[in-house]
C-alpha cells in the first residue's frame, strides 16, 4: 500500500475499511476495502477525518490484513464452526452447532506469541449453543509479511479450535441414604439430576434407591452397570461420615478410578471412575442445592465424548471457586476457566 493525500485518490483502490461513527446513533463500515475511490467520496471522507489514504499498492511477499485473516482462519479452524464476513480485517468464529468449546490452548498461545498475530477465542470448555461467537482473529497491520502467516502455519497445529457436538447418553441415577431409603424424607435428589441431563438431551433408563449399606450399593451399581445406561450417577454419601458408604462401593466395583475429590468449591468430594466406556460419578450433596458445581464441570465433557483424566480434574484449581453470585451467568463467568 502506499499512503495519498485524500483529495488526490480518486480512482484509487481503497485497502481497508473506513468507519463512520455517529455517538449514540450508529457505528459501521462508510466505505468497503476494494472500494474505488470517486470524486464524490472525497468530501464524506474528509468528514471522516481521513485527509490521507492507503491506497493499494501490490507488491510480492506481503498480504492484505483481509487475505492474511483468512489463511489464519483457514489454519485454526476445525469443526463444528461457521465464519462471519471479513469487516476492518477481522473474522469471528461462531458455533454452527450445540455443544462443547474446545481450544488447544499451548497452540494458540504460540500463535500469540508470534507479534502482529492475534487470535481471541472464549474459555476453553465452554459450553456454548449454535451462533455463539467463540473466537475472532485478525493481524494487527494492514500489510503483513506472508513470512510471518507460512511460520504460523509451519509451526503451529492445525484445527486448534472446534465445537464438538454434545451426544445425550442413557442415564441411571442411584440415590443412596437411609433417610430416602426408608421414606424418612422425600428423595430431592432425582428430580434436581434428572433436569440438568435433560437440558442436555438424556434420558433416565434407570432410577433406583439404596440405603447406606455398602453391599446394596455395590448392587444397584452392578443392576445400572448391566443396564443399557451410559453414564451412572450416585447420589448421596460421598462425605467421611460412618454412614456414607458410597464411595467405597464404587471403588470395590473395580474398573478405574480417576479421581476421589476436586479442587472445585462447590463440588471438593466429587468421585469419577470408569468400567470400560461408562463413567460412573460420585455426587456431593452440593449438587442438590448449588446452582453449579463441580457437576456441571464435568458433565458436558463427558456428554462431548471426552475422558476425563486425574490431570484434567487437577486442572479446575484455577478458576474452581464459584462465587456463588446471586444471577447465575454460567458459563459466562470465571468459574471452571
Amino acid at each position: 500500500m502506499k499512503t495519498v493525500k485524500t483529495i488526490d485518490a480518486t480512482g484509487m483502490i481503497l485497502c481497508h475499511d473506513i468507519t463512520k461513527i455517529v455517538p449514540g446513533e450508529f457505528k459501521g463500515v462508510a466505505f468497503k476495502k476494494g472500494h474505488i475511490i470517486k470524486e464524490e467520496d472525497i468530501p464524506e471522507l474528509l468528514k471522516l477525518g481521513k485527509d490521507n489514504l492507503y491506497v493499494w499498492e501490490h507488491k510480492e511477499g506481503f498480504l492484505h490484513e483481509n487475505d492474511a485473516a483468512i489463511r489464519i482462519k483457514n489454519h485454526t479452524a476445525g469443526e463444528g464452526l461457521i465464519f462471519s464476513s471479513i469487516k476492518e480485517g477481522k473474522i469471528d468464529f461462531i458455533a454452527d452447532i450445540d455443544g462443547l468449546l474446545k481450544i488447544d490452548t499451548e497452540e494458540l498461545f504460540k500463535i500469540n506469541s508470534l507479534g502482529e498475530i492475534i487470535v481471541a477465542t472464549l474459555h476453553n470448555n465452554t459450553p456454548v449453543k449454535k451462533g455463539t461467537k467463540i473466537a475472532g482473529t485478525r493481524v494487527i497491520p494492514l500489510i503483513i509479511d506472508e513470512n510471518k502467516i507460512i511460520q504460523m502455519e509451519d509451526s503451529v497445529k492445525k484445527n486448534i479450535i472446534k465445537v464438538l457436538p454434545i451426544k445425550p447418553k442413557k442415564v441411571a441415577i442411584i440415590t443412596t441414604g437411609n433417610e430416602v431409603f426408608y421414606g424418612r424424607i422425600q428423595d430431592k435428589f432425582g428430580p434436581i439430576l434428572s433436569k440438568k441431563v435433560e437440558e442436555y438431551g438424556c434420558e433416565i433408563v434407570y432410577h433406583t434407591f439404596s440405603s447406606d449399606d455398602k453391599e446394596m450399593i455395590k448392587e444397584k451399581i452392578q443392576e445400572a452397570l448391566n443396564s443399557e445406561a451410559e453414564l451412572i450417577l450416585c447420589t448421596g454419601g460421598m462425605s467421611v461420615d460412618p454412614d456414607d458408604r458410597t464411595p467405597l462401593a464404587i471403588k470395590e466395583m473395580g474398573g478405574e478410578l480417576i479421581s476421589y475429590g476436586s479442587p472445585v468449591l462447590p463440588g471438593a468430594m466429587l468421585l469419577l471412575a470408569y468400567h470400560g466406556e461408562k463413567a460412573i460419578l460420585g455426587l456431593p450433596g452440593c449438587v442438590m442445592h448449588s446452582k453449579k458445581t463441580a457437576f456441571d464441570l464435568v458433565l458436558p465433557r463427558i456428554l462431548a465424548g471426552e475422558k476425563i483424566t486425574f490431570k484434567d480434574i487437577a486442572a479446575y484449581g484455577h478458576g474452581g471457586l464459584c462465587l456463588d453470585c446471586p444471577i447465575c451467568t454460567f458459563p459466562h463467568c470465571s468459574f471452571g476457566k
